[in-house]
């Protein structure tokens, strides 16, 4: 209790100061200071190559070959367990004795809370500006791939896992890394411990800022928006925005894992609800012309017309959509499933395939066809305008829908935030230790950076946590092709367990 009126304190001092702040020339002082090393790392982890006129960051390359590898050495995972998924998110095979926090259901839950957000509504909006209704066809069969990795990553994050005697766990690629590469020998285990590190690292700076910065600038803009642009009341008045929604976020992480999936398995479901429903009533309101939008998907995947790149340029625009959105392969999402209540890793790894099927295939295409048969998309585009162009699509169908994406966005916000806490506290325990005082110190600081997205326009800043997320995959996926047997092993002998009928449903 004393900590947590010391937090409300710290983040009411800071919010009297942020006013003074959030200045034009403050911002700009920022962005210089730190925009070379931004430009820096941004240039390192988005190197590119070109083919075929197109610059390819090898970073996307890294992602889709490992998702495509992963989908052929386990049998195309994605297709033959998703009815079994279903069970178990149902809670068909829930067993409460099990170690854990969370069930299947939660640990989804909260697994999407972190990737269902601004990507799906702005940057899909974007992709098919610039890639064409083609860009469409690649983002779905990218997310189909992507079903495998989040098997992949989900399995081992359950497998390695740390029990502690109070019941709680922590998880992730820091520890399947250290811990599963340690089995292979001395060698693999130095391997290892710098992997770990640097995953750490790497998703700590992430989760300051394309998992929380970026979320509560957009969230805010959109709000801004919808409420009279620089005429807005609100207009000047982020530190204010900033300091609610901190005040939201502070009182649902400080109940830790359990407390976030109780949120998050309350909030995924009706934000989805929420805007799945509206673009499902744009979609019928056009009926007419889905067929046409059908055709144009297809056709402009292979045979793009007026596309800079061409089909490798339509390529590229689709499945970097997808990759950036449901973060397969990166490895945030293994976090939060290892908190699970199971005794079988492999369980987790099936549920986790829902994450880039809702994701990408649902959400995203969703939002494709929206912007496709309203004719909203625009080849001109600037791709900061991304949720401008949701917007507007849904305001061409009923005038006081961009009210509807306000709350959508805004929900998606606040639920990414909690999970890329929950992902960046676990990366500082990893670094720092277990105790209260570093569970402490990592939640004032990510609250602290909620007030500052939502009061500056760090540029510099955001560019470069988006290079830390995805910066993630570099030493996430490594240690993914050396655990591939493991995670085999493990399905081979729970899937002859599931055909034989030797697995208890709960009810």
């Amino acid at each position: 209790m004393n900590k947590m009126k010391v937090g409300a304190a710290g983040l009411g001092a800071i919010g009297s100061l942020l006013p003074g702040w959030a200045q034009a020339n403050i911002d700009q002082q920022i962005n210089d200071a730190i925009k070379p090393a931004s430009d820096f790392v941004s240039g390192l982890i988005f190197s590119s190559f070109p083919v075929a006129g197109v610059d390819i960051p090898f970073v996307l390359v890294w992602l889709i070959i490992a998702a495509s590898i992963f989908t052929f050495y386990f049998k195309f995972i994605n297709l033959r367990a998703l009815r079994h998924g279903f069970e178990l998110v149902r809670g068909d095979y829930n067993d409460p004795k099990a170690a854990g926090e969370v069930t299947h259901f939660q640990a989804l839950a909260t697994a999407l809370s972190g990737t269902v957000g601004l990507g799906n509504i702005a940057g899909v909006a974007v992709a098919v500006s610039l890639g064409g209704p083609g860009a469409t066809f690649w983002m779905i069969l990218a997310g189909f791939l992507g079903m495998s990795s989040k098997f992949t990553e989900c399995t081992l994050g359950v497998k390695y896992r740390n029990e502690y005697p109070d019941g709680t766990v922590s998880g992730g690629p820091m520890y399947y890394l250290t811990k599963g590469l340690a089995e292979r020998g001395p060698g693999f285990a130095k391997l290892g411990k710098v992997l770990a590190v640097l995953f750490a690292i790497f998703c700590i700076g992430g989760s300051f800022g394309g998992g929380n910065m970026f979320q509560a600038n957009q969230s805010f803009s959109q709000l801004v928006n919808v409420t009279g642009g620089e005429a807005s009341w609100l207009a000047g008045k982020g530190w204010l925005f900033g300091l609610i929604v901190a005040a939201a976020v502070g009182m649902v992480i400080i109940g830790g894992i359990k407390g976030i999936a109780r949120v998050t398995s309350k909030i995924v479901p009706f934000m989805a609800i929420i805007y799945v429903s509206a673009g499902l009533i744009i979609i019928f309101m056009n009926l007419s012309a889905v067929p046409a939008a059908l055709v144009a998907i297809v056709n402009g995947a292979f045979s793009p017309e007026g596309i800079a790149g061409g089909v490798v340029g339509v390529l590229f625009q689709g499945f970097k959509r997808a990759a950036f959105s449901n973060e397969a392969g990166v490895g945030s999402a293994a976090i939060a499933h290892s908190a699970v209540q199971t005794n079988r890793p492999v369980t987790e790894g099936i549920v986790a395939l829902y994450e880039p099927f809702v994701d990408t295939v649902v959400v995203c295409t969703i939002t494709a066809l929206v912007i496709i048969i309203t004719g909203t998309w625009d080849p001109n585009v600037d791709p900061s305008a991304g949720v401008q162009l949701t917007s507007d699509a849904f305001a061409s169908a009923i005038g006081w829908f961009p009210w509807v994406l306000t709350v959508a966005v805004v929900l998606f916000a606040f639920s990414t935030m909690i999970s890329w806490s929950y992902y960046g506290l676990k990366s500082w325990t990893f670094l720092f230790g277990e105790s209260r005082a570093s569970d402490f110190t990592y939640k004032i600081l990510f609250l602290f950076f909620v007030i500052v997205g939502s009061s500056m326009q760090l540029g510099a800043v955001i560019d470069f946590s988006d290079a830390m997320i995805f910066a993630m995959a570099f030493p996430n996926i490594l240690g993914l092709y050396f655990l591939l047997p493991v995670v085999k092993r493990e399905l081979n002998e729970y899937w002859s367990d599931y055909r034989s009928g030797r697995l208890k449903k709960t009810n």
